[in-house]
């Protein structure tokens, strides 16, 4: 089976694209494939270098871990947007396309968006 997660929220401030990750890391543990794509303000869950309180979630840390069993694609368009830069990006996630949205989308078993 295969799992694809779109994520929209911003990695702070709500915890939605939080628990969309947590999700994804759990399903890539039962052994599904998983994609994450993220798109608008969730693109920046993939900014590297990231620093929080002490205590507090960090989203580097998931989007890490979901990477290293699955892909991690951001929308090159709102990457654009937001003036980050592939180079700002966590090593093992990817500019991407909505095309590739759409293979991932209709390949998947199931879409969950968050």
């Amino acid at each position: 089976m295969s799992t694809l997660f779109i994520l929209n929220d911003p990695p702070y401030g709500t915890e939605r694209s939080f628990n969309g990750l947590r999700l994804a890391k759990a399903v890539s543990s039962q052994g599904d494939t998983v994609s994450v794509f993220l798109m608008a303000d969730a693109v920046a869950c993939a900014k590297a270098g990231q620093k929080v309180p002490q205590g507090y979630y960090n989203l580097e840390l998931m989007v890490k871990a979901v990477a290293r069993k699955g892909e991690v694609l951001l929308c090159g368009t709102c990457m654009d947007a937001r003036g980050i830069g592939d180079d700002e990006l966590i090593a093992g996630t990817r500019r991407s396309t909505m095309d590739e949205l759409a293979e991932r989308t209709l390949a998947a078993d199931r879409v969950l968006v968050f």
